[in-house]
């Protein structure tokens, strides 16, 4: 193959990240290099493109795409773990635009609007010191999780997405019985939502030294385990998403001095705009 005159114009590896849920990525399969040291290119102008398209946004089409084309490593980005989204979206920025973002907050003391200058690189030194707490120890079980793949979080968040459209379509509703009605049977839905995500966050469950790993033992376990056992779970689930979440940045009021813990988040849809 002829050599291309014009390769030494093409992007390089603006930032290096290590991956936190890094052992999801021992084997072959979507994601193939060292999880330690993840090489990360700046977006060309077709992933912008791609990531302003509104159907491919909403779809997650969009996003895999572009982490694919920013970071070959990669194979399959739907098999990405929630727990790397977001250090993945802050290296995606910074690689792109650099390490500073700017935004805007209304302080709560004074109303006054002030301009934040801040520094994404404590996102990426946050993430690279996270790990995942995967067991439940519950007296005769020991119960592991893990986190969602990217594919099974946007399935979800579309689920969740369908279902609060049509509890904000129920205010159109004139019969207030009718109306009550609908409003119980998506709360319901709402529940089996919570219920399959818990499902499926569920890895195994060890019993009388017996692991069982297939997922129709395990759903049917769920299903009718105890209340204490149920909660046991959830909460662990809850805390792990919690601790995936963005730090915060604390800010301080250029005129009263509130100060604020102000949390960013990171949405492809408007996060990619220069600033």
């Amino acid at each position: 193959m002829a050599h291309n005159p014009l390769q030494q114009f093409f992007r390089q590896p603006k930032v290096y990240i290590k991956l936190p849920s890094q052992a999801a990525y021992s084997a072959p399969g979507g994601f193939q290099g060292d999880a330690n040291n993840v090489p990360v290119y700046g977006m060309t102008g077709m992933d912008e493109i791609i990531l302003k398209t509104p159907d491919a946004l909403l779809s997650g089409e969009s996003t895999v795409q572009v982490i694919e084309s920013c970071i070959p490593a990669f194979k399959d980005a739907w098999e990405a773990s929630i727990m790397d989204i977001n250090v993945i979206f802050a290296a995606l920025r910074i690689a792109t635009f650099g390490s500073e973002m700017t935004v805007t907050h209304t302080c709560s003391g004074c109303s006054t609007e002030n301009e934040y200058d801040l520094d994404l690189s404590k996102i990426i030194e946050y993430f690279s010191a996270l790990q995942y707490d995967n067991k439940i120890v519950l007296k005769d079980l020991v119960i592991k999780t893990r986190p969602l793949n990217y594919r099974q979080s946007t399935e979800f968040n579309l689920r969740n997405f369908r279902l609060q459209q049509k509890l904000r379509q129920t205010d159109e509703v004139e019969d207030r019985t009718r109306q009550q009605e609908l409003v119980n049977e998506l709360f319901k839905e709402l529940a089996i939502i919570q219920r399959d995500l818990y499902k499926a966050s569920v890895e195994s469950v060890e019993v009388a030294n017996k692991v069982v790993t297939e997922s129709s033992f395990i759903n049917e376990w769920l299903d009718n385990c105890d209340r204490d056992i149920y909660d046991s779970i959830k909460n662990h689930i809850e805390t792990n998403r919690a601790a995936m979440n963005n730090p915060p940045f604390h800010v301080k009021c250029d005129n009263c001095g509130t100060e604020v813990d102000l949390l960013v988040e990171l949405d492809q849809s408007n996060f990619f705009e220069r600033a």
